[in-house]
């Protein structure tokens, strides 16, 4: 545990380091177009409320909710050459869903201490991390509440069912030091598991649980070198898998001034994890790996010769150079973790460049079939979004469907629904949001997950043009 003395010690540093970065941050000189401040990337300057979206086709009546997405829109203006997509204020952008009817359309910045001022609003109430209070990667709902949530320190932070910021939150005083961008519901238990940390805290990944009541249950501390970035974590039935690879905290890039400090770092082994979900640090079976990054898994499941399955992303080296967004190229892969060989092998599922893999998440941390992801550019940073088209890949056959939206048309994440609560693995619906640049709207977009290909079953239209974001969710609301 840290003592108070070195607590004190890290406290000034830290303000030093911040106040010597803010001052390079100010003075940094742009070199090329910040490709995430501009076009499709453009944003926002407004929240918009549309009641009665238009809509194509016929929505499913059993899709009673809110579909919610979050992602980064800085809401004055950023020096592109400090700016990085990954730290901007948060919005969301909402759908609400109701007996085959959409009734509305919002989008409403998530209120960080610098969102309210520059709106001219009191600060919401709310504990937060004092070196940021930004939760801008994803929104999940969980104990009743729906939270929008990031990794590397900042809190949870509740927001209504129709998208206004309520407080932040440490879990009614038991988070501890920061929380992450991926928790995974275990749909036995209803805990949420994750991998945190906290930037200020390289020595240390955090497994926690938070229980069905909202609180946290487990906070394991996990002893790392170099303070790696650990985006996303994957749970099956007896362990939570720790992706400890080979991007990590650098101390010159936060005093270059730079936005976003994580770079590639090939002094740190790369290794994945796994730790037997009630177990410690030191029952941990850590698993070399070939160098690479990943920052989101599909789904993983044990075999029956006690091996470990995890379809994931996989890229070759990430944040290399100094970037403002990923500057590599993803490919889909398998990975298959032998904790009495600690090694992990890696096969490709499919050579495209993909991003955001999704499933049905009934069967988190159990053998599936289908994952659905989002293609890429093959051009890395200079166009990371802007591909027309979803896949759905079937694992057991080892085929490949394909959803092409048109020419600018471009999709984000894809998530899917189940119809009913007993339906089969593809029995139901993917939803997602596609922006058209040629119109600079937008529609959220139902596809028949069985029949994917096919048309979508209905489009509700919004009638502006919404920047690319990260990770969003259907909340049932009844």
């Amino acid at each position: 545990m840290t003592s108070p003395v070195e607590t004190a010690i890290r406290g000034v540093v830290t303000k030093g380091v911040l106040a010597v970065a803010g001052f390079n941050r100010e003075r940094r000189k742009a070199r090329k177009p910040n490709l995430f401040l501009e076009g499709i990337h453009a944003p926002l300057t407004e929240e918009m409320t549309v009641m009665q979206p238009e809509v194509t086709g016929q929505i499913p009546a059993a899709l009673n909710g809110l579909y919610v997405r979050n992602g980064p829109n800085p809401v004055g203006p950023v020096n592109p050459a400090a700016h990085h997509w990954f730290v901007g204020d948060a919005m969301l952008h909402g759908v609400r869903l109701q007996d085959g009817d959409a009734k509305w359309y919002r989008n409403r910045w998530v209120r960080s201490n610098s969102v309210s001022a520059a709106l001219d609003e009191p600060p919401v109430p709310g504990p937060r991390n004092p070196r940021t209070d930004v939760a801008n990667t994803n929104i999940v709902g969980h104990a009743g509440k729906i939270w929008a949530i990031v990794e590397a320190g900042g809190y949870p932070v509740e927001v209504s069912d129709e998208l206004e910021t309520r407080a932040h939150s440490d879990f009614e005083g038991t988070l501890g030091e920061s929380y992450s961008a991926h928790p995974h519901l275990d749909p036995e238990t209803g805990e949420m598991h994750a991998i945190c940390y906290e930037a200020m805290h390289p020595d240390t990944l955090w497994h926690k649980v938070v229980g069905a009541d909202g609180k946290v249950k487990r906070d394991e501390p996990i002893p790392v070198r170099h303070g790696p970035m650990v985006h996303d974590c994957m749970i099956t039935p007896h362990y939570v898998i720790v992706m400890d690879l080979p991007v990590t905290f650098s101390m010159s890039a936060v005093l270059s001034g730079v936005s976003f400090p994580y770079r590639w770092n090939p002094a740190h082994p790369a290794r994945i994890g796994l730790l037997p979900r009630q177990g410690t640090a030191d029952d941990i079976i850590w698993c070399d790996i070939d160098p690479c990054y990943i920052f989101h898994p599909a789904n993983a499941y044990e075999t029956a010769d006690g091996k470990v399955v995890m379809q994931a992303c996989v890229y070759d080296h990430m944040f290399a150079p100094d970037n403002t967004g990923p500057d590599a190229v993803p490919k889909f892969e398998t990975l298959t973790m032998d904790p009495a060989a600690r090694k992990v092998t890696r096969t490709l599922v499919d050579a495209q460049s993909q991003e955001f893999p999704r499933y049905d998440e009934r069967l988190t941390g159990k053998p599936y079939r289908y994952a659905y992801t989002t293609a890429v550019s093959e051009e890395g940073e200079a166009g990371f979004l802007t591909e027309t088209r979803i896949f759905k890949h079937d694992l057991a056959k080892g085929t490949r469907e394909c959803q092409d939206f048109g020419p600018g048309r471009v999709p984000g994440e894809f998530i899917f629904i189940p119809a009913h609560a007993a339906a089969a693995e593809d029995e139901g619906w993917m939803m997602g949001y596609v922006t058209d640049t040629n119109s600079s709207t937008s529609e959220l977009v139902i596809l028949d997950a069985a029949r994917f290909t096919q048309p979508p079953v209905a489009s509700v239209h919004i009638p502006q043009r919404m920047p690319p974001g990260f990770h969003g969710n259907f909340i049932r609301i009844d």
